[in-house]
């Protein structure tokens, strides 16, 4: 797991920004603490630092060039199949070079780019970003893991092209800084940015499952190796007791592969059931395994730890719980909004940061169940679009409640309110058609609410033609009444811009790399080949996942609500960091003079918060506080 960092100059006066290599690389510290090289050409310039995972020896450090010198890598991420790779496809050019200088899977990539070009990238099993450069014919190749997993931003002009793991990394090559308000009025609903979107015009990130080829004279190609679909016709033949025997065999087989490691390796532990079926799937495969989890001992509502203990107990791990106070949360809020190079709202940011932080004190690596809720149905929006989908007389009564649930307090800081919040949200979206209803689902802010909160000016500069062109691209994956398209909807749209988003920059801020098993492509590739009716029904969400693996967890993880991984905003922001708030990124003066928003739904929203009905509105003020200090630290100059 590393950070990469490059520039391409197509002319002579963009030559002179290869000098600043060293502090676009720099910026990557924390995703590569072991090592930091660079490789500067006439026309190019690659960066990379080093989190040492596979060999650990200095000969696999990079930039790595083959033995002539004529090919350069950069790499970000593991290719857990590389000895299989070897064997099926370099036996021939081992015996031609004298064999390998390393054990790296680096060195595998190297060579099977060198042998086989783009033809390779579908052989790949695991998660990656790389730029691979021929100093020859000057041709560029960069691509990213086919659920982007490993991020890649890029810059293209008509003078240069530069790319980096990172924005922050990104700016340091001086590329221009242009607030894209088309993209800030789709955060200020989702709370994150839809890929392949990003905050700055002009600044895009590379489509999971794509390449680009470069050359002398810029773009020469951009296209898919991989697409998910769904094809629920492709195990149709499975019964539902034979699809849960090949999911226990597809998630034993990722499990394993995500074993490999040459450091310290433990699992994330949240007391869910993704991530407990990874720990007893892993144990079988390792002496005593490093279990972790966060506990929120101020709010027993939200603290899960106790199921994680249950499952901790049972399979005899070395278990770790960080119990955490508010205190412990707040001190680092600020930690979180410095790494943030990019506006990014959930809140949940913070504690796995705090999680990946206290882990990494322990071990290199960990395992996490992230993809498990995309991939079968886990969560409770897909319950409610299930329950949506029956036509029932409680659909009919819920439904005619909505004016009554949009009076009722609505807040998810216990279990009443979360009731109301959640049968409003039900009601508002029963009557939409799929497509909208998925969008006001993944939504905190409806459009309208958007357009208030915006100043005028600002609201002009929206695009609402390519918003509408982007919605529609994002929702494309719905054509039918299928339900596995919602799932496929989250994976193109949750999984890639908010949950992995979140866990790569919260990991690679405290130098730790987190391997995802339910994302390994041949297991999802199985799961989207599954009727629908086997991941959920009226009785249970993820359904194929939680019959198959009862046996092996402890009936305590069953038939109890899903929370989430949330923090206390509501009583934090009239509390500890109302000053935040009040006198700096949303006082008044400061949202005037900035114009950007619209100073009347700001004071707006800080009065919302302290009343009796505060509904999202901590969830609103979030964003508008991570995009206000992102604002400050990156566009204020």
């Amino acid at each position: 797991m590393c950070g990469i960092t490059g520039f391409y100059a197509f002319n002579d006066s963009a030559k002179a920004h290869l000098t600043k290599i060293n502090q676009s690389n720099q910026k990557l510290f924390q995703r590569g603490p072991d090592s930091g090289n660079v490789f500067v050409s006439d026309q190019i310039a690659l960066g990379h630092r080093r989190l040492s995972i596979i060999d650990t020896s200095n000969a696999a450090t990079q930039p790595m060039k083959d033995k002539s010198g004529r090919y350069v890598l950069i790499f970000n991420g593991e290719i857990f199949n590389y000895t299989q790779l070897v064997e099926k496809y370099l036996q021939k050019t081992w015996e031609r070079i004298g064999g390998p200088q390393t054990h790296s899977d680096t060195e595998v990539l190297l060579y099977l780019l060198i042998d086989y070009g783009t033809e390779c990238l579908e052989w790949l099993d695991g998660f990656f970003a790389f730029s691979f450069y021929d100093t020859e014919t000057c041709e560029m190749i960069l691509s990213r893991d086919r659920f982007g997993k490993k991020p890649l931003l890029y810059y293209s002009s008509p003078d240069y092209f530069a790319f980096s793991s990172e924005m922050k990394a990104l700016l340091e090559w001086g590329i221009p800084k242009e607030l894209d308000y088309t993209v800030l009025y789709q955060y200020l609903q989702l709370n994150y940015i839809p890929q392949p979107q990003s905050m700055l015009q002009g600044v895009a990130k590379l489509k999971p499952g794509w390449f680009i080829k470069l050359n002398k004279n810029g773009f020469a190609d951009y296209q898919p190796y991989y697409e998910l679909k769904t094809h629920p016709e492709k195990y149709s033949q499975y019964s539902y007791e034979q699809a849960q025997q090949k999911l226990i065999e597809h998630m034993d087989t990722a499990i394993q592969e995500r074993l490999i490691a040459d450091v310290p390796l433990g699992a994330f532990l949240s007391g869910g059931i993704d991530s407990s079926v990874i720990v007893a799937l892993a144990s079988r495969h390792t002496k005593q395994l490093n279990t972790f989890s966060v506990g929120y001992k101020d709010n027993a509502f939200f603290d899960e730890t106790k199921y994680a203990q249950l499952v901790a107990k049972q399979y005899k791990t070395n278990h770790t719980v960080f119990s955490l106070g508010n205190q412990d949360f707040l001190d680092h809020i600020h930690d979180v909004l410095d790494y943030l190079d990019e506006p990014f709202a959930d809140s949940s940011a913070i504690p796995v940061y705090i999680l990946s932080k206290h882990t990494r004190e322990h071990v290199t690596v960990a395992l996490s169940g992230d993809g498990g809720d995309e991939v079968f149905a886990g969560y409770n929006k897909h319950g409610a679009e299930w329950r949506v989908r029956q036509k029932s007389w409680k659909n009919t009564l819920v439904n005619a409640g909505l004016p009554l649930w949009e009076k009722l307090p609505h807040s998810r800081n216990n279990k009443l309110t979360n009731t109301f919040r959640q049968l409003h949200r039900f009601a508002s979206g029963a009557n939409l058609s799929v497509k909208e209803r998925y969008w006001r689902w993944a939504s905190f802010n409806a459009p309208d609410e958007v357009n208030v909160l915006l100043h005028p000016d600002a609201r002009k500069r929206v695009d609402k033609a390519v918003f509408n062109d982007e919605k529609a691209s994002l929702l494309s994956g719905i054509q039918t009444e299928d339900y596995n398209e919602v799932l496929l909807t989250d994976m193109n749209l949750v999984l890639l811009s908010d949950m992995l988003v979140k866990v790569d920059m919260m990991s690679m801020a405290n130098s730790l790399e987190v391997r995802s098993p339910f994302l390994d492509h041949k297991l999802v590739d199985f799961a989207f080949g599954l009727p629908s009716e086997y991941k959920i029904d009226g009785r249970l969400k993820k359904k194929i996942v939680q019959d198959a693996f009862r046996p092996m967890l402890p009936e305590e993880l069953y038939n109890r609500p899903k929370h989430g991984f949330e923090i206390p905003l509501l009583d934090w922001f009239k509390t500890d960091l109302w000053s935040l708030i009040d006198d700096d990124l949303l006082g008044k003066k400061f949202v005037t003079e900035q114009g950007i928003f619209n100073v009347a739904a700001t004071e707006g929203l800080k009065r919302k918060l302290h009343s009796s009905n505060p509904e999202d509105s901590h969830a609103t003020i979030w964003a508008l506080i991570v995009f206000q200090y992102w604002w400050k630290k990156y566009m204020a100059d």
